[in-house]
């Protein structure tokens, strides 16, 4: 693909972008800083170029090194998807959509560009919490991470060499990041699946927020879910 091509097509990601996605939080990726493409605009472009049809981690290596340094894993498509709200699918992650689109494992798609990724909502991203009452929530849980317990500004239980710093975890991740669904959460802890879960108010798991998480368990959890879910809900 030719720089004129490569431009052009950013322009026509832009204009949707701007038409269909931007009201949902969607994140816009910048074609350049400072001269260098960037690599999420470099794998958005490519995937928009193929259009629902499966590309591979290596097709999306090859083609971020005619623009500069091969990268050894190329994760741009996968953040792009869940947590910049592109409607990417991943054979990894196993998305409903991938049989339809013939997406396998270690292959991605765009596959709209008037749709956001399904479980991607811009209130995730939003903060409605003043500095006062965050201020005071922390005050309450000690400056501990309610889930590990480690204290602000100090070493972190299980990471010594990396100082505790506090975040607004969400308790459950699809609904509004506000007081009553916010605990404080270290950054280790809260970068840990933190979409996945629903959390109490005292830090630890209680439900799954992502149902493509239950894919990741090993075969036999699979099918006890499988079977559970059955049983309570026949063949509705």
């Amino acid at each position: 693909m030719s720089e004129i091509e490569l431009i052009e097509c950013y322009s026509e990601l832009k204009e949707r972008y701007e038409k269909y996605l931007k009201k949902f939080g969607v994140s816009l990726p910048r074609l350049k800083i400072k001269d260098n493409y960037t690599k999420d605009a470099l794998v958005l472009i490519y995937l928009y170029s193929n259009f629902q049809k499966p590309v591979s981690k290596e097709d999306l290596t090859n083609f971020l090194g005619e623009y500069g340094e091969r990268p050894n894993d190329v994760q741009q498509a996968r953040h792009l998807g869940q947590q910049k709200g592109w409607y990417i699918i991943s054979g990894q992650r196993r998305d409903k959509e991938c049989e339809e689109y013939n997406v396998k494992p270690g292959e991605y798609a765009l596959i709209s560009v008037e749709k956001h990724y399904p479980n991607f909502t811009n209130l995730k991203r939003t903060d409605n919490l003043s500095g006062d009452e965050w201020e005071f929530l922390k005050k309450q849980y000690n400056y501990r991470c309610a889930t590990c317990g480690s204290v602000e500004g100090e070493p972190n239980i299980h990471y010594p060499n990396i100082t505790t710093q506090l975040q607004k975890g969400h308790k459950d991740p699809n609904k509004s990041l506000e007081l009553g669904n916010i605990i404080p959460q270290c950054d280790q802890c809260n970068r840990q699946d933190r979409n996945n879960f629903v959390y109490n108010d005292k830090g630890r798991v209680i439900k799954i927020a992502n149902p493509q998480f239950v894919l990741r368990s090993d075969k036999k959890i699979k099918k006890t879910i499988y079977d559970l879910l059955k049983k309570d809900y026949g063949d509705e």
